[in-house]
């Protein structure tokens, strides 16, 4: 799949519409930053409608096997996550941004847990604190062990459903298409296809994207089928100015399936980088840790760190996948912190509790996208993004383990208070914009699928 051809979005932003609707805001996305903004928007009473391409829970944040990041002990500070996050993003953060999501992380998190998110204690009943690649002290909040994202959309969704007697509305299968702009070059609207693949538009004050990344460019790949760049795709149509497109994280361990155990539809099954933070490490096939010497940090390096060191480790060797051992582990340990990781490798072929586990770097995280800031405005007036969608420059060339659905909430809780203060309703016509000529997306494609198959 891709974002769509040109000719494709010229049909659909000239096309006439079999349906219409309105809300005063319209979220396009439905994961962790789109429904924070949609709970706490409907929260404040603005009329809110969401819409999702598939159901609401087909988002990256379901699949999100890691935690959340927030300074939440004595033994961290906000200046230490701060620094974490600017070292991971090799010196190309905005250190404004950084430091507001920093201190509004642990609020976004304290308003999960009042919204009904449950993460997983200590013996003293206190919150787990784990450790991930890149950070200098344990704050990342785990749920389930290995099943945080689904934790978090659990319970959004579970406040969506609650909500929609009231001023909150969701419309699943709805795949918005393009940005509906009027003649003074304000945002007002969308374009989209309902499930029978029928044209409408939605037409609304402001217009919140959240579509998550652009995985689906890459043959290996950790995100979820709907990630297909579309919010990129409106907002560059629009005129929204793009930032650090060029900076696509590789996940270090995603899991290599034996040919005789592969399963229909597998792009890539991430193997989360908490079990590195539970003392897992990587080895070559002769049994050669990986990383040793390689960083101060080693095998809990940033992932742009780790990614590289098996890129050019497996380019000297021959090796088509390194190893993760954490055999040391013992199924115990296995089955109560990475219950879902288990099962998966399991049904995949691979048992990691008596053997080490096949992996290789993979497409995982769009750090670039729609420029906006942490109230999550972009150039355009009346269209807001947030969550992966957006660069608001928190994560440089490379994002902090962690870190994202953390600022996913983060984003939707400052973009909600912003517009419940005052956004009003549209007025004068709606147009949909011409899309731009060229067909870049098939370009992006195949240069993206030839330097994955290196």
């Amino acid at each position: 799949m891709t974002m769509g051809t040109s000719t494709q979005g010229a049909e659909l932003a000239h096309g006439t519409p079999a349906w219409h609707d309105d809300a005063t805001v319209v979220v396009v996305g439905s994961g962790a930053a789109g429904l924070m903004a949609a709970v706490e928007l409907a929260g404040a009473g603005v009329d809110t409608m969401v819409l999702s391409r598939g159901r609401v829970t087909d988002s990256s944040t379901d699949w999100a096997q890691g935690g959340l990041a927030a300074v939440w002990s004595d033994q961290d500070s906000p200046d230490l996550h701060v620094s974490d996050t600017l070292t991971a993003g090799a010196g190309l953060c905005a250190e404004d941004s950084v430091r507001i999501l920093v201190n509004d992380a642990p609020a976004a998190l304290r308003r999960l847990i009042e919204l009904g998110a449950v993460f997983d204690k200590d013996r003293t009943g206190g919150i787990d604190l784990h450790l991930e690649g890149g950070h200098h002290a344990r704050r990342i909040l785990h749920a389930g062990g290995d099943q945080s994202g689904h934790e978090v959309e659990r319970t959004l969704v579970q406040c969506v459903a609650d909500a929609v007697d009231g001023p909150l509305s969701v419309r699943e299968g709805v795949r918005a298409v393009d940005l509906l702009v009027d003649a003074q070059g304000r945002c007002n609207g969308v374009r989209a296809l309902d499930a029978q693949g029928r044209l409408g538009e939605v037409r609304a004050a402001s217009v919140i994207l959240a579509t998550g990344g652009i995985g689906q460019l890459w043959t290996t790949s950790t995100n979820p089928p709907v990630a297909t760049g579309d919010g990129l795709a409106m907002a560059w149509r629009a005129g929204a100015v793009l930032s650090d497109l060029e900076f696509m994280q590789f996940h270090p361990t995603i899991l290599v399936v034996p040919a005789d155990h592969r399963i229909p539809g597998d792009r890539g099954v991430l193997i989360s980088e908490a079990v590195r933070g539970e003392g897992a490490f990587l080895i070559d096939h002769r049994g050669t840790r990986v990383m040793a010497g390689l960083h101060p940090l080693a095998d809990l390096a940033p992932r742009d760190v780790v990614s590289a060191a098996e890129h050019a480790h497996m380019a000297r060797t021959g090796e088509r996948n390194l190893f993760l051992d954490a055999t040391a582990f013992g199924a115990q340990a296995w089955e109560h912190k990475f219950p879902s990781i288990l099962a998966m490798c399991r049904e995949r072929g691979v048992d990691p509790v008596t053997e080490p586990i096949p992996v290789r770097p993979g497409a995982h995280y769009h750090c670039g996208g729609v420029r906006a800031d942490m109230d999550g405005r972009t150039s355009i007036e009346g269209l807001f993004a947030i969550g992966e969608v957006a660069c608001t420059g928190v994560q440089g060339a490379n994002r902090l383990a962690s870190n994202s659905l953390t600022e996913g909430l983060t984003m939707g809780r400052r973009v909600a208070r912003l517009i419940a203060t005052g956004k009003g309703v549209p007025t004068g016509p709606a147009s949909g914009v011409t899309p731009r000529a060229g067909n870049f997306p098939h370009r992006i494609r195949r240069c993206s699928t030839r330097c994955d198959a290196r």
